[in-house]
């Protein structure tokens, strides 16, 4: 009935389908009961097959299981079309959850880039653009999913704190989740507390820090050796350090979503449901020190892109 706390996600674009299709299928397998995807990743077919071949697998329902994915920013003005096409891909009758990938878009058609779309926008008044959402007519979109039985929920990703403020002025549907990176390097700890108090509950991605091939940088999973907190940590708890990621997140109330190609480490991620209850007080200080050393965003494509995002 709700979204499971800790998921598979399916973000790396050098994995192949047919590797796709045995990471979700195993994952399954071990217990995960949350798959998460997006069209903008190009795996929908292989995650898709993946889970039916889960499915199967294991002998449970459709209904049993949570699936997410996303809608990319050059189909703003398409909500109901880009829905489509994600369900004809993931070979599925209707989604749990769908969200807005990212906060850059174009409603009402402006253009088949994002940089029209933010030019347009750029010459607007301040005043005008802050009295209205420029995600209205997006969301109005996925709202009628909503009203017509198509989704159960609906949700973001990756908006800035003056962009979803502005958003929650017009919407019918307060957002479900929202999703952006979080990790013990990125812990973001005022945003995640508003979203507790206004009731809408956070997803983390890269909860692992460092763990996409597209990200250069630190990485949590293989330890860091500036900042061995979470390595003591793992030692003293008898976890791995991916597990006290992972655990760290799921004790902050946070939905967690790592991926992997392997068996062996979805299993360990799965096994980091153990390690919640072993982290006390103290390990969460140590934890929240590392987010005051470091404050790194792995993912932002706003420079690539030509705007602003956070």
């Amino acid at each position: 009935a709700d979204i499971p706390q800790i998921g598979v996600g399916s973000w790396d674009l050098l994995v192949s389908p047919k590797n796709t299709t045995a990471s979700i299928k195993a994952a399954l397998q071990l217990g995960f009961r949350h798959v998460d995807t997006a069209k903008a990743y190009d795996n929908q077919v292989a995650v898709g097959k993946g889970i039916k071949e889960g499915l199967e697998a294991v002998g449970v329902k459709r209904e049993e299981i949570w699936v997410t994915s996303k809608l990319f920013n050059d189909m703003h003005d398409k909500v109901e079309e880009a829905y489509n096409q994600t369900l004809k891909e993931l070979g599925l009758e209707y989604l749990d959850l769908y969200l807005m990938h990212w906060s850059a878009g174009q409603p009402g058609g402006k253009g088949p880039h994002i940089f029209d779309y933010v030019e347009v926008w750029q010459n607007f008044p301040l005043a005008f653009i802050e009295s209205y959402s420029m995600h209205s007519a997006t969301w109005q979109q996925m709202e009628k999913l909503v009203e017509d039985g198509r989704v159960r929920k609906i949700g973001i990703c990756n908006f800035a704190p003056s962009e979803l403020f502005r958003l929650l002025r017009s919407a019918k549907i307060k957002p479900y989740v929202h999703q952006f990176e979080l990790h013990p390097y990125l812990q973001q700890r005022w945003w995640e507390e508003w979203h507790k108090a206004n009731g809408i509950k956070v997803t983390g991605y890269s909860p692992l820090g460092n763990t996409n091939p597209i990200y250069k940088g630190r990485s949590i999973e293989n330890g860091d050796a500036r900042d061995p907190h979470t390595s003591s940590i793992a030692e003293r708890r008898g976890c791995t350090t991916a597990q006290v990621a992972l655990a760290w997140g799921m004790k902050r109330g946070h939905v967690v979503i790592p991926k992997s190609s392997h068996e062996a480490y979805h299993k360990e991620n799965w096994a980091s449901l153990g390690c919640v209850e072993k982290l006390d007080f103290q390990d969460l200080k140590e934890i929240e020190y590392i987010g005051n050393r470091w404050l790194h965003r792995f993912n932002n494509p706003a420079k690539t892109w030509g705007v602003h995002l956070f």
